[in-house]
């Protein structure tokens, strides 16, 4: 197994949700709320005639924990779709290898389940 993580901005995640089902055919995923900035180190607004500085930025991250045969894809699909055609700011998206996966409700490692109970 492989745990796929990526980070990107908010407005993309349905679109790379639907990417990564589409490319592997994998439906599953952990999505979690963040704040951050990279190289662009956030936005600098003007109101009113006074300047505001957005240090962190609205992002998601999206887990998926897949087989290792679609790992690539998967990446491939995340990569793909998470761009938004700005400069900077559409996130990263990174792997890790997992050892041993429980299903919290049997009991059973992910992969002896069968796909749907």
């Amino acid at each position: 197994m492989v745990k796929v993580e990526a980070v990107v901005i908010r407005e993309r995640i349905e679109i790379v949700i639907d990417a990564v089902e589409e490319a592997t055919g994998h439906v599953g995923v952990t999505v979690i709320e963040a704040v951050g900035h990279g190289r662009q180190r956030g936005l600098t607004h003007e109101y009113r005639g006074r300047v505001f500085e957005s240090r962190f930025l609205p992002k998601a991250m999206l887990i998926f924990l897949v087989k290792d045969e679609i790992a690539d894809g998967v990446v491939a699909a995340i990569r793909d779709s998470a761009r938004s055609g700005h400069v900077s700011g559409d996130g990263l998206v990174w792997t890790s290898p997992v050892g041993t996966v429980i299903h919290n409700r049997t009991g059973s490692k992910l992969e002896e389940v069968e796909p749907g109970v």
